[in-house]
């Protein structure tokens, strides 16, 4: 069993979660939208996107659904900061984002 393996099963305990509510699959989906969205939007953004798509597979979205949307916006979002004139087929989510990118903002 690897490091994140044996974290993320004593993570799910300490949570009460029961074992195993995370699969390998599963995991590799989440780090790879983490990934993404930390290199198309800002890396604090990574940890906070997680958390978010968590709790909308906790409300009943399924992982791939949820990570999809997610990955589509995290790869407009990259786009916008790139090309700035591109049209916002995100809705206010994206438009509301203007200016340079900052660490935290």
């Amino acid at each position: 069993m690897s490091t994140l393996e044996e974290w993320t099963a004593a993570v799910s305990a300490g949570l009460g979660l029961g074992p195993g509510p995370l699969g390998t699959a599963d995991s590799k989906a989440v780090l790879d939208l983490a990934r993404d969205v930390a290199h198309a939007v800002d890396r604090p953004a990574a940890p906070l996107t997680a958390f978010l798509l968590g709790v909308a597979v906790g409300r009943g979205l399924a992982l791939p659904d949820a990570s999809g949307r997610v990955r589509a916006l995290a790869e407009a979002w990259g786009a916008r900061e790139v090309h700035p004139a591109l049209p916002d087929s995100y809705g206010a989510a994206v438009s509301a984002r203007t200016g340079p990118r900052s660490r935290y903002t």
